[in-house]
């Protein structure tokens, strides 16, 4: 008799039939640890063949686990379990093809069916809509849940972004469809110094707080050149801004995985109240399983009058304010505020959040200047110096602070761009 696993699945499509993607994971039922993870984009079909294709991927992916194995299938679909269950006819052809190819994944007599509410399907629905995000593929395998402690992984979940989607190492897709990873995807056994070459060093113990720093994807206004701020709530993020959430989601997660090994896992987030902030800040709650938190501190910087001008728009009305504005960092928009006016706000959320605990990450999702003034006030960079940081849309940098004043920022980057 095989062991016991519990595959959770879901499918999504915006528009049914629209752009379209399913999500599936592994669960070991004794201990609930996930096993595996599989998502992936399907172009144009509808709900009902994204459910499917989600169920079929959740079975292989148990099968590559242990094909002796029993398996409880949980779906919010009640047209899904109805079929497989044999209780429902099945008339669709697409419907009637996928059922087929299901069941042929594992012999019947080892599947068993059972119909969960949404709110118990998340983790399946997340996977969906990261693949419908990024309009690519997720495989991600995990060591057993019987492993040694402080073991995670059976390779490094270092998939390579590349365009819209996630991609494969090569060589790997055909051992994970197979479920027998070869020896080359074993995670190699690094020396990992309890100080990372290039960190600060600290000679009393004392631990600080994490802080990584995402900015929001792309929005219309980033690819009209217009100033963004905070005294509107919009607008929201382009297909490509979407994109970058994701994948800044997939870096943060690793973090405390297998890059940044040194650094505690993220535990919480906290967003900017802007649109665009939230929809990236839930892209990356959706990856790390966590909860958004908003702190209006974190806002992007209030432009006053330039809001939504260009560049060009405001020197013609504005004659060298705009200038003296970038130059001082003290200088106060029309109206707005002064970038050394943001970095007040910011540096009195950061230093919050610092004393509610340090040893931990945490997660804030917010703006160019907002992430500007943070690193400038965190090495003690004057405000006239801030406008000379790159701040992508995407990015994403992380900051260390000690409750006695050290800091350190770690270089990290845009992982959307090449």
């Amino acid at each position: 008799m095989g062991r016991s696993l519990i595959v959770e699945a879901d499918g999504g499509s915006r528009g049914n039939p629209g752009p379209a993607g399913y999500g599936a994971l592994v669960r070991d039922a004794a201990t609930g640890a996930v096993l595996a993870e599989r998502a992936r984009y399907l172009g144009i079909v509808s709900n009902n063949v994204a459910e499917y294709s989600g169920l079929v991927a959740g079975l292989e992916a148990a099968r590559g686990i242990d094909p002796e194995a029993r398996v409880l299938v949980r779906m919010d679909s009640k047209l899904v379990v109805e079929q497989m269950s044999g209780r429902w006819k099945i008339k669709h052809d697409d419907m009637r093809r996928l059922a087929a190819e299901a069941a042929r994944v594992l012999p019947p007599s080892q599947v068993s069916y059972e119909w969960v509410p949404r709110a118990d399907n998340s983790a399946a629905d997340a996977l969906a809509n990261e693949a419908m995000d990024t309009g690519g593929t997720i495989a991600r395998d995990y060591l057993d849940a019987d492993a040694p402690a402080g073991v995670e992984r059976t390779r490094q979940d270092d998939d390579a972004h590349q365009g819209n989607g996630t991609a494969s190492r090569p060589g790997e897709e055909e051992d994970r469809d197979a479920g027998r990873p070869g020896a080359a995807d074993a995670a190699p056994a690094f020396d990992t110094p309890s100080r990372p070459s290039g960190a600060r060093a600290r000679f009393d113990g004392a631990e600080p707080l994490t802080v990584v720093l995402v900015r929001h994807g792309q929005t219309p206004l980033t690819v009209a050149g217009a100033y963004s701020g905070s005294s509107v709530p919009g607008p929201s993020l382009t297909a490509r801004g979407r994109v970058q959430a994701a994948q800044a989601a997939d870096l943060v997660y690793r973090i405390g995985r297998d890059r940044w090994t040194d650094l505690p896992r993220p535990s919480a987030i906290v967003a900017s109240p802007m649109v665009r902030a939230q929809e990236t800040a839930r892209a990356v709650g959706r990856r790390l399983g966590l909860h958004v938190g908003t702190d209006d501190r974190f806002a992007e910087v209030h432009f006053g009058e330039w809001e939504g001008l260009t560049a060009p728009q405001i020197a013609e009305r504005w004659d060298g304010h705009p200038e003296r504005w970038l130059a001082s960092g003290t200088e106060v928009a029309p109206g707005g505020e002064s970038m050394a006016d943001v970095g007040d706000r910011v540096w009195a959320g950061l230093q919050d959040l610092l004393a509610r605990g340090t040893g931990r990450t945490v997660v804030v999702v917010g703006h160019a200047v907002q992430v500007r003034a943070a690193v400038g006030r965190a090495i003690e960079a004057p405000p006239s110096r801030w406008a000379g940081f790159r701040v992508p849309p995407g990015s994403v940098s992380i900051l260390r602070l000690w409750a006695d004043g050290a800091t350190e920022l770690t270089v990290v980057g845009c992982p959307s761009e090449p």
